[in-house]
């Protein structure tokens, strides 16, 4: 399945933070910044959860629920969202199925070694499941208002 804006957003289903089995269809009805980041407790990734963090009320007014995802265990979320306070689930995709599907798991680089991991990604799905709107290489800075800012213009 070719991840595309304009069609259904890629369905999955992962452990949760609240310890259930979550679906991107269980939202269905409310719209979804769904967000991939490579690792817990890192620079970059604890930026951006602090941001969504932060404009998490402005998210929820717009009837929009932010969802994280990364390889990391279920402990290691849980010990992430003590630490920050972060008032959204976060999902593990330790076997890297959803990043798979919507193509963020990549070879990457780092110091002349090659690895496969996340590329820092956002999706916003609408209350239908449709893929309204995607970032790919995420640079951290600045980006959670401006998925902000569309949910604002386009989904309200």
């Amino acid at each position: 399945m070719t991840v595309e804006v304009g069609n259904l957003a890629p369905d999955f289903e992962l452990k949760a933070t609240n310890g259930e089995n979550v679906r991107l269809t269980d939202f269905r009805g409310k719209n979804v910044v769904l967000y991939f980041y490579p690792k817990d407790m890192t620079p970059g990734c604890t930026t951006q959860a602090c941001d969504f963090r932060d404009l998490h009320q402005s998210f929820t007014e717009l009837d929009c629920v932010i969802v994280g995802i990364s390889p990391d265990p279920q402990d290691k979320h849980e010990k992430f969202i003590e630490k920050y306070s972060l008032p959204f689930l976060l999902l593990v995709d330790d076997e890297h199925k959803a990043a798979e599907l919507y193509e963020v798991w990549k070879l990457k680089k780092n110091f002349g070694k090659e690895y496969m991991g996340i590329e820092r990604s956002t999706f916003v799905i609408d209350k239908e499941g449709t893929l309204a709107k995607e970032w790919r290489k995420v640079k951290v800075q600045g980006h959670v208002e401006q998925a902000l800012q569309y949910v604002k213009e386009n989904l309200v």
